[in-house]
């Protein structure tokens, strides 16, 4: 094999590619691919994955010395995202250095642990049709981005690329997972959550949602594939947060209000975007980037 190819990958996901070293053993590459409402667009966001990779990588560091996985009895699948120490032929890959992990497999669990602190996205949908998320019923009259009365945990279904995830009340996480696992993914998801959030306000950034994915390693809970990114989350200016309208964020919700107001019916395939977008994109990465770094510091 020319020492310049990368295998084929064992698993293309809408932006990460894995690679499956052993039985023990993966090699996560975080792609420039973006994807929205589960559809994976043609153009790639210049450095994406390399932005994806060290955000994910500060949170991972922060968890671990805040003290919530002992206190709550989880671990993460981190090995090292030093490209020199993957093994070969990916060592020192010029494709993989700065936008890939060695971590260690598990047994995904296969449910998104959404965590919501505002009314946003689907769940705001959800609210206007039935005044509930997922189960949990919310006061009448609240309005678009309106902050909770507390953070609520509101799994979600994986679901096959060019499908959409889909929303589910925790009772159908319990049947499925049985009642111990369940409960102790969604203390953990809350627990995640409100670290994060306190950090990031404390720079003057909301943190209105997220997701966490989880595996399962010699039956202990691991935090797997990316945490607290843009991707993963939405994050609003302190300055600019205004309830009752959608308010810009540093996320890639910038690009689904696009291609909403497009008229795009999200199935594939996705429409194009100008130049305009994804420049616009990259920024705001780079920006969001800054500031976890500085709440993080």
């Amino acid at each position: 094999m020319n020492q310049n190819m990368l295998p084929a990958p064992d698993y293309r996901g809408k932006v990460r590619d894995l690679y499956f070293i052993n039985d023990e053993h993966m090699l996560i590459q975080a792609t420039d691919r973006l994807s929205a409402f589960d559809v994976v667009f043609d153009q790639p966001v210049p450095d994406k994955g390399k932005t994806l990779t060290r955000i994910s990588n500060r949170w991972f560091e922060a968890i671990r010395a805040s003290g919530l996985e002992e206190r709550y009895d989880f671990s993460d699948h981190v090995i090292t995202s030093d490209a020199g120490r993957f093994p070969p032929p990916f060592q020192n890959h010029p494709a993989l250095v700065e936008r890939s992990v060695l971590v260690k497999r598990t047994e995904r669990i296969d449910f998104e642990c959404v965590v919501r602190g505002y009314l946003a996205g689907s769940g705001w949908k959800d609210y206007q049709k039935t005044g509930a998320i997922c189960g949990h019923k919310l006061p009448a009259g609240l309005r678009q981005a309106d902050r909770l009365p507390e953070p609520i945990f509101t799994p979600a279904t994986k679901a096959p690329i060019g499908d959409h995830d889909e929303n589910v009340d925790f009772d159908l996480m319990r049947t499925q997972l049985g009642p111990e696992l369940a409960e102790r993914l969604r203390t953990i998801s809350l627990a995640i959550y409100t670290f994060a959030a306190e950090r990031m306000q404390s720079r003057g950034i909301l943190l209105c949602d997220t997701k966490f994915e989880f595996g399962l390693l010699n039956d202990r809970i691991v935090l797997i594939d990316e945490i607290l990114t843009p991707d993963s989350s939405r994050y609003w200016n302190v300055d600019t947060y205004a309830p009752g309208s959608n308010p810009p964020g540093y996320d890639k919700q910038y690009v689904r209000d696009f291609v909403e107001a497009s008229g795009w019916n999200k199935r594939p395939p996705a429409p194009q975007l100008p130049p305009e977008v994804i420049e616009k994109t990259v920024q705001l990465y780079r920006q969001i980037e800054q500031r976890i770094i500085q709440a993080l510091q």
